[in-house]
């Protein structure tokens, strides 16, 4: 009986060895981004009026990582006009308020959407496919304010409606189809160097 159950435990063993999980990322580096870089890319939204910038893309294995800054100026309720509201089809945010503060609303259910052109530049480097739309029906409004953070899948439309006098954050792109090209540390600081073209 002992000469059946030992080699019945080896071959266990080695069905357990195989089922353990194992790093979905070979041999991948960590990826540093200092403060001086992510000033660097709010000071350059300040100077040209720009709104999202893409910081990084990452690939981690599995999905890709993004990193973009985000500055958005004054806004007053009902001052919104067209196609305000977007939503991207593959790509999650998660938004870390920095400072300033405004009013978010945030749902599935858009108003007369339309499909955002393949050629933008949001679309083709930051965030993929998606809709922007005229309003969300039974949207769910957020006060955001510094140290806040907000999670928003994909599928899911987003609209500031307020902004008291501007607000500023970090957005993580969560993009498991890897549908944007990655950007390196090369490449960001080459952006950074160069004269801002319109």
């Amino acid at each position: 009986m002992r000469k059946a159950i030992i080699p019945a435990l080896g071959a266990l063993a080695l069905v357990l060895l195989a089922q353990q999980p194992s790093p979905t990322c070979h041999h991948c580096s960590a990826v540093y981004i200092p403060k001086s870089e992510l000033d660097a890319y709010l000071n350059r939204a300040i100077e040209n009026r720009l709104i999202d910038q893409q910081v990084r893309s990452v690939d981690i294995g599995k999905s890709q990582v993004g990193i973009g800054m985000v500055r958005r100026g004054k806004l007053q309720p009902g001052s919104a006009s067209g196609e305000a509201v977007a939503e991207h089809e593959q790509i999650s945010e998660v938004y870390y308020i920095i400072d300033g503060a405004g009013t978010l609303l945030t749902g599935p259910d858009l108003v007369e959407p339309k499909k955002r052109p393949d050629n933008l530049k949001t679309v083709r480097e930051q965030n993929g496919p998606g809709y922007n739309a005229k309003s969300i029906n039974h949207p769910m409004a957020t006060e955001l304010k510094a140290g806040d953070m907000m999670v928003i899948p994909a599928g899911t439309g987003h609209w500031f409606t307020r902004i008291d006098d501007h607000i500023t954050y970090v957005m993580v792109r969560i993009d498991p189809d890897k549908v944007v090209p990655t950007k390196s540390e090369t490449q960001s600081l080459e952006y950074l160097k160069s004269p801002y073209q319109p």
